[in-house]
């Protein structure tokens, strides 16, 4: 991970901040998708509360290369402000960005009605526990090519470390064990 891209992203009153920013997540994951990479990294270095307005992907300078031969931004690309390839600098820390999962859903409770194993009375139980037990981490909000189902993909983010971790991301620029520059 000695490489990086900026995406600067520059909502206006027709793309507000938080379409945009699902939009443009959408389609790095199509793009990384279609390159089968295992080798970028996601952070989104204006995190407080909210996410940002800056996505910056890290990565080594050949697949980042290929990333950016493919126009992946298509349409949104006057939307947004893409830096060169730049070197991470040599003070950077290290933090893991991954997907947070909630262990109680809807989903989850269908299949356990559906096989039977949750009786009526623990239906309720089990809706009030998982409303109480909301994350409260930021989120992407997803539609899926395959179904168009919208689902949202919660973010963590680790403590920062002093050294990095080497290790694959998903083909969401996510990883439970690796780390990306923080700077």
């Amino acid at each position: 991970m000695e490489f990086y891209i900026d995406i600067k992203l520059n909502p206006d009153a027709e793309m507000h901040e938080n379409v945009l920013m699902n939009k443009v997540y959408t389609k790095l994951h199509k793009a990384l998708f279609d390159l089968k990479s295992t080798a970028v990294g996601i952070s989104f270095p204006e995190y407080k509360v909210l996410l940002g307005r800056k996505i910056r992907l890290h990565s080594n300078s050949s697949m980042l290369n290929d990333l950016q031969g493919l126009n992946w931004l298509g349409g949104l690309s006057g939307y947004c402000q893409l830096s060169a390839i730049l070197p991470v600098p040599q003070n950077a820390q290290y933090r893991i960005i991954s997907r947070k999962q909630s262990t109680m859903t809807n989903a989850k409770l269908n299949r356990l009605i559906k096989r039977g194993t949750i009786s009526e009375e623990n239906i309720k139980a089990y809706k009030a526990k998982m409303f109480t037990k909301g994350l409260d981490n930021p989120y992407l909000e997803l539609v899926s090519t395959s179904n168009d189902h919208t689902h949202r993909r919660y973010i963590q983010f680790s403590d920062l470390l002093t050294k990095s971790v080497d290790g694959e991301f998903d083909q969401f620029g996510l990883s439970k064990t690796a780390t990306v520059p923080w700077f």
